[in-house]
């Protein structure tokens, strides 16, 4: 993490395209590490950061699904606008969690 970040929340979850992970958000920029498991000795290990979004480039965030409940968020990115879905515990806490921190930073 930078200097004069701090982390919000973070949460092992799922993203649609990408698969299992841990999602963390900041003050600053929302992350995506990719994780890997063994369930021999039920340890997780840390991968590659595949998503790395500065809170200023998140263009909007929502929350969907009635069953599989889904937080979710479109940024601008170097292909374009790319939306990602990330299936975590408490949609309303993080879309508001998510909209503070966009609110901090654009202010």
């Amino acid at each position: 993490m930078e200097e004069g970040e701090k982390r919000l929340k973070q949460e092992d979850c799922s993203e649609d395209s990408l698969g299992s992970g841990i999602l963390t958000l900041t003050n600053k920029r929302l992350a995506f590490d990719k994780t890997r498991a063994r369930m021999m000795d039920f340890s997780k290990h840390f991968g590659d950061t595949v998503i790395d979004i500065q809170l200023k480039d998140v263009v909007t965030a929502w929350k969907e699904g009635k069953l599989m409940k889904k937080v979710c968020f479109t940024a601008k990115t170097n292909e374009g606008e790319t939306t990602f879905k990330f299936g975590v515990q408490n949609t309303k806490d993080w879309l508001k969690n998510i909209e503070a921190a966009i609110e901090e930073i654009n202010n």
